[in-house]
């Protein structure tokens, strides 16, 4: 007989809907007893919604009356952490939307949370648990494609007025930083999924058109550990909105066109002139289809419950992502070349993603 575990939803706004479609998807494997909101007129309204039993205005209260076993947390990114680290200590294992939290020292106060309670904090990145991914994962790892040469990872989204005058989204404060960390973060992970560990990076940020705290476009230059060469753009002023992930590997182009979730048919796959004949019949040969949403790393998720072993998207890969991120922001704002894994207690750029700045701009250095 399977578990059947109960969570709760902190944060019923517009990605509130998502997480309630994915805990349907689990057909009982995870109920959602109750769901909470500061606006307590949404809240009441969600859980009226999806028949949820219970509905709070206050976190702890939650937390106390519910005694969950899987906290979903969908709140305003500067509550993450504290949200995450008290659903830990309650005995609950954490779901958290990106970003997970705001530096590399927040992210040692969460790893030491797991430590001290035996729970984990996955992070919500789906767009790693498309069955596409997955077939292609295994391709690289048979060596059909040969080494990773170049990559392309581009976010270009369009995000107005209107978006950012919700408080939170334009603050280093509150949301951590622009598309950076809010929109290309997903593309990023996406990349390190495939490709693996990086070691240096190059950047540039700025706030070009946005009357915006944070930055509203960066670009980087990234060298993989493979010694393949990326080439990353995070920005929230293109009105044709794309999101594409490029792999030119020896034998084989892999592309992905899509704006915020993808399936198998998103793909184009290009095997080099030289490539044997088998290639495009390998690459034709994938599992049945699951696109990248949150059912799917859901459950990925209810697995790692059930072995009672790490969800896939924490400690070390969280760790690998946000290193990359927050190297980002201090090779833009220092115009240093920035090794991975480099910064560490005592760096400014390890208490704040953007070194403490108080704008979005070089000179915030």
């Amino acid at each position: 007989m399977k578990a059947t575990y109960r969570a709760v939803l902190a944060g019923t706004g517009g990605i509130g809907d998502t997480h309630a479609r994915a805990v349907q998807a689990t057909r009982g494997r995870v109920q959602l007893v109750a769901a909470m909101d500061v606006d307590a007129a949404r809240a009441a309204a969600f859980t009226a919604k999806w028949g949820i039993a219970r509905t709070f205005t206050d976190y702890t209260e939650m937390l106390a009356g519910t005694r969950p076993d899987l906290v979903i947390i969908a709140s305003p990114p500067a509550l993450h952490l504290g949200m995450s680290v008290a659903a830990m200590e309650a005995g609950a294992w954490v779901w958290c939307e990106k970003p997970l939290c705001g530096s590399l020292a927040d992210l040692d106060v969460l790893a030491a949370a797991e430590a001290r309670t035996g729970r984990f904090t996955d992070c919500v990145f789906q767009m790693r648990f498309a069955s596409s991914t997955a077939h292609l994962r295994a391709l690289m790892a048979a060596g059909h494609l040969g080494r990773p040469l170049v990559a392309v990872a581009n976010t270009l989204w369009f995000r107005d007025a209107a978006y950012y005058a919700v408080p939170w989204r334009s603050t280093w404060a509150n949301a951590f930083g622009g598309p950076t960390m809010g929109l290309g973060i997903h593309t990023m992970d996406h990349l390190l999924h495939l490709l693996g560990d990086w070691s240096e990076v190059r950047a540039v940020a700025a706030t070009l058109d946005r009357a915006v705290e944070v930055e509203d476009v960066s670009a980087a230059i990234i060298t993989f550990a493979s010694g393949a060469v990326a080439t990353v753009t995070n920005s929230a002023l293109s009105p044709r909105q794309e999101t594409y992930l490029r792999i030119d590997f020896q034998h084989a182009t892999a592309e992905l066109t899509h704006l915020y979730s993808y399936t198998g048919e998103n793909w184009r796959f290009t095997p080099a002139p030289s490539a044997p004949p088998s290639l495009a019949e390998q690459w034709r040969a994938a599992p049945p289809d699951v696109g990248s949403t949150h059912e799917a790393q859901l459950a990925a998720l209810v697995a790692s419950m059930d072995a009672g072993t790490r969800p896939a998207v924490s400690g070390e890969e969280s760790r690998r992502t946000l290193d990359l991120l927050s190297s980002i922001y201090k090779s833009a704002y220092t115009g240093e070349i920035v090794r991975a894994r480099s910064i560490g207690p005592g760096d400014r750029f390890h208490r704040a993603v953007n070194g403490g700045g108080r704008s979005g701009s070089a000179s915030a250095a």
